[in-house]
Order: structure tokens, then C-alpha cells, then sequence
């Protein structure tokens, strides 16, 4: 009977899968590519999860920063307006081709359209999907 569990990089791929798709980090990554711009505030994600403290929002988050799967945008200096935020959250690039490979991104269109049609969003959160966002 082998013992092998497969490639040092087989098991790094399961842990990260592992990692990504436990609950709160699921949803978070699923709130970020619901919205319209795919790059949602922080005040965005909390919002969009009444039930998880904002602590817990942002350490999630954070983890997901630390595993290479989202990554901060900012808004340049002189693009920055009072009263909006200029810290975004968005899957990267290394976070992109990961949930392709492990077929995560086929629900994408679905979260969209349920986002769109979500009417009991707070005026300041209907204020900051219109913010300007980094390219």
C-alpha cells in the first residue's frame, strides 16, 4: 500500500483549495467577484455580510492577501475624493488563474446578476459602488 499523497506542489495546490473554500474566505472571494466592478470596499464587503463582525471581514481578507489570491488596489493620491474610499479589494492575477484550475469561477455571471438585483443596499454603499475604482 503506497503512503504518497502526491507532489510537494499537488499538496500546496489542496492546502491553498482548502484554505480558499473555507466558509467565510468563500464568501468573501464570491462577494468580490459579484461586484460590478469586481473591486468592492472594504465598508462593501461588510456590508454584503451582516453577520461577520467587521474584524473578521478584514482578517479574512487579509489572509487572502497573505496567500496571494486578492491584493489591495489603491486609488492614486490625486485621485482620491472626500467621503469615498480609495482601498479596494480584487482577485489578483496568481488568484485569477487558481480559481480557474480548480473550476471556481463558473458561478461568476450567477453572483453578478444576483448582486444587480440586490435593492436593500444602504445609500452609502449604492455611494461607493459609483467611487472610482484603480484600473
Amino acid at each position: 500500500m503506497s503512503t504518497d499523497v502526491g507532489t510537494t506542489e499537488e499538496r500546496e495546490a489542496s492546502e491553498l483549495l482548502h484554505f480558499v473554500t473555507q466558509q467565510t474566505r468563500f464568501t468573501l472571494l464570491n462577494n468580490i467577484l459579484q461586484h460590478p466592478h469586481q473591486l468592492p470596499s472594504m465598508y462593501e464587503l461588510e456590508q454584503l455580510n451582516p453577520s461577520i463582525s467587521e474584524a473578521t471581514v478584514y482578517k479574512h481578507i487579509q489572509k487572502l492577501i497573505d496567500a496571494g489570491i486578492v491584493e489591495e488596489a489603491a486609488l492614486p493620491d490625486d485621485e482620491r475624493r472626500q467621503g469615498y474610499p480609495w482601498k479596494f479589494y480584487g482577485v489578483s492575477d496568481a488568484g485569477w488563474k487558481f480559481l480557474d484550475e480548480h473550476n471556481l469561477l463558473k458561478s461568476e455571471e450567477t453572483l453578478q446578476r444576483i448582486y444587480e438585483t440586490t435593492s436593500d443596499k444602504p445609500e452609502k454603499m449604492l455611494k461607493y459602488e459609483s467611487a472610482p475604482r484603480p484600473k
